[in-house]
C-alpha cells in the first residue's frame, strides 16, 4: 500500500478485505481496476500522469535506471516478489528495445505463495524413486506456474511421498516461478534449489547442467526450437525436466514441435503429461498421460 498516493490508499481501504486480489491496474486518465480471483472492481478514482510517476518513483526507490534491463522486458520485480508490468512509449534501435519513456500504464500483479498446491500432482510425476520428465499443458490463468513452484519445493525438500530430496535448478526466464528480487527468491522453492533468474531457458538449461549438477530442471513456457534443443541436451545428460507449455491439449504441443522444424521424437522424452484447466477452479487436472 505504501506504493500509492494517500488518495488511492484510502480508496483501496474503503473496499475492505483485499483477500484474493490478483492485480491492480493503473492507467493515465482511467479509473483504477482491481482484479480478484472471482470478480473485478472499478474504483471511483482516476490516475493522473503525476500519480503514475509518483508510483514508479516509489516502486524503483527513485532510481528507475537501476531497473533498466527489467524495464526493457516490460516489468519490474519488487521486494516480496510482486511484479509490476509497465508500458508507455517504447523506443527501438536496430529492432531492439532501447528504452521506455512516457510511462502510461502499470499492472501490479500480487505475488502469493500457494503452499501444498502440488501435493495432488506429485504422485503422477514420481515413480520408482525418480522424477519423470513431465510436461504441463495449460491455458493462461490455470495455475501452471504456481504448480511448477510448489512441485520444485516438494522435490527439493524431499517431502512425502518422495524418499529423498533432489537437486533442482529453476530456469526462471521471466522471474515468475521464484519471484526473485535482486537475484534472491522471494518465495519458498526448496532447500536444494538453485535459481537462474531472468535467464533464457535455452542458455540456462545448459549453464545449469555444466555448473550446478542438477537432478531436476524446472522451466516455464517452452516453445522455441532453442528451448527444445536444450531439453534434448538435458535428457541426454540424464537430467529430469519439468516444464510447461501454453495450450489446451497434446495437439498444441505437437503443433509447436512442427513449427520449430525440429526433426526429433521430442514427444517421447516426456513420460508424464498433465493437462490443466480452471473448469472446477484453478489447477483442475483434466487429464494425465504416462508413458
Amino acid at each position: 500500500m505504501n506504493l500509492f498516493s494517500v488518495n488511492l490508499r484510502q480508496q483501496l481501504e474503503k473496499n475492505g478485505s483485499l483477500d484474493g486480489l490478483q492485480e491492480i491496474r493503473l492507467k493515465v486518465n482511467k479509473p483504477v481496476i482491481l482484479i480478484f480471483s472471482d470478480r473485478e472492481i472499478v474504483l471511483n478514482i482516476k490516475m493522473t500522469i503525476e500519480d503514475i510517476r509518483a508510483t514508479i518513483n516509489k516502486i524503483s526507490k527513485y532510481s528507475i535506471f537501476a531497473f533498466e534491463e527489467d524495464v526493457k522486458q516490460g516489468f519490474i520485480t519488487i521486494q516480496g516478489g510482486h511484479r509490476v508490468g509497465i508500458t508507455g512509449e517504447w523506443v527501438f534501435e536496430n529492432r531492439e528495445v532501447k528504452y521506455l519513456k512516457n510511462i502510461s500504464s502499470l499492472n501490479i500483479r500480487i505475488c502469493r505463495e500457494v503452499s501444498g498446491f502440488g501435493k495432488k500432482f506429485i504422485n503422477h510425476i514420481y515413480k520408482g524413486g525418480e522424477i519423470l520428465n513431465t510436461l504441463i499443458i495449460s491455458p493462461p490463468k490455470c495455475g501452471k506456474t504456481t504448480l511448477l513452484r510448489d512441485l520444485s519445493k516438494i522435490i527439493s525438500n524431499g517431502d512425502s511421498p518422495l524418499n529423498r530430496g533432489f537437486k533442482v535448478s529453476i530456469i526462471d526466464e521471466r522471474s515468475e516461478i521464484a519471484a526473485s528480487f535482486r537475484g534472491v527468491p522471494q518465495l519458498d522453492i526448496g532447500i536444494r534449489t538453485d535459481i537462474y533468474d531472468n535467464c533464457l531457458k535455452s542458455k540456462g538449461i545448459i549453464l545449469a547442467i555444466r555448473s550446478m549438477a542438477p537432478e531436476v530442471i524446472v522451466c516455464d513456457e517452452i516453445g522455441t526450437r532453442e528451448d527444445f534443443e536444450s531439453i534434448l541436451v538435458a535428457y541426454n545428460s540424464g537430467v529430469s525436466i519439468i516444464s510447461t507449455i501454453h495450450g489446451n491439449s497434446e495437439e498444441d504441443f505437437y503443433n509447436k514441435l512442427r513449427m520449430s522444424n525440429l526433426n526429433t521424437s521430442m514427444e517421447k522424452i516426456f513420460r508424464c503429461i498433465l493437462i490443466l484447466s480452471n473448469k472446477n477452479g484453478v489447477g483442475t487436472l483434466e487429464r494425465v498421460k504416462r508413458i
